[in-house]
């Protein structure tokens, strides 16, 4: 029994490698189209986060949400919920045990809407940041398999973000990793 847990465990994880190779393919292949509406951004963060709730309390972390009520965007709900999905399961993976993981969300000046997200942990060397979202980089090849991923996460975050007008940038000082996306904002119809 020990040993077929450890298989399909395996097996399971080569599922979500596999699956993920494809959609950096199908990605850089430009084979994407996105089902663009209008997102009550405020909405989705709150579920994103509540979402992760147990994932991050098992490590006694916590999330917390500072966002306009009335933040809008136009784009793919599924892609776009893939950004943050993911940069919650990397904030929770990589989070020191006993932190605030913030995520901060705010209309800018120039029309955009920006999304940080904030942990404390280990810092993210400054020349390291930008290759962060290149395919397959892994920032500490030494990780486990419990945490470490195949390096096409950020890339594919990076990839949604573009398509949908948008940016993403890392800073990482002051004991603190910030990944912020700045997005269009939706006008209202």
């Amino acid at each position: 029994a020990k040993y077929t847990h450890i298989a399909l465990d395996k097996a399971n994880r080569l599922e979500r490698l596999v699956n993920e190779f494809f959609e950096i393919t199908r990605y850089n292949l430009q084979q994407i189209t996105l089902e663009q509406e209008q997102i009550d951004l405020y909405y989705m963060l709150v579920q994103m986060v509540d979402e992760f709730y147990p994932i991050l309390s098992a490590k006694g972390n916590t999330a917390v949400l500072h966002a306009d009520e009335d933040l809008s965007v136009c784009g793919d709900p599924m892609k776009l919920a893939r950004v943050f999905n993911n940069l919650l399961k990397n904030a929770a993976a990589y989070s020191e045990a006993g932190t605030e993981v913030i995520v901060k969300a705010v209309r800018t000046d120039d029309d955009n809407v920006t999304v940080a997200v904030t942990t404390c942990g280990k810092l993210i060397p400054r020349d390291k940041l930008d290759v962060l979202f290149e395919k397959f980089y892994r920032l500490d090849e030494a990780r486990t398999s419990n945490t470490g991923g195949t390096g096409l996460g950020l890339a594919i975050v990076k990839e949604i973000v573009v398509l949908h007008g948008g940016t993403i940038t890392a800073d990482s000082s002051e004991g603190q990793t910030t990944f912020t996306v700045k997005l269009p904002v939706a006008e209202k119809s």
